[in-house]
């Protein structure tokens, strides 16, 4: 069973206050840390620390994406 982080938990990862950089999507949460495109906290006009789910549909690639990423939880209801 994954960790459940809260929106704010998930906020404070943003790249900005703390070295981590998370985002989520359809619920799950991903560490996009190592990646350069999120490298200070925001790719594109997305930013970190935030559920990208409804934002999704305006980039320029598909879900399969996070794939690449490790899902280090799930976001609190």
């Amino acid at each position: 069973m994954q960790k459940e982080y809260t929106k704010s938990q998930l906020a404070l990862r943003n790249g900005q206050d703390r070295d981590e950089i998370w985002v989520a999507y359809l619920g799950v949460i991903y560490d996009v840390t190592k990646s350069r495109l999120w490298r200070r906290g925001n790719h594109y006009e997305h930013w970190a620390g935030q559920d990208l789910t409804d934002e999704l549909k305006d980039a320029p690639h598909t879900e399969y994406v996070f794939d690449k990423f490790d899902a280090i939880g799930v976001l609190k209801k």
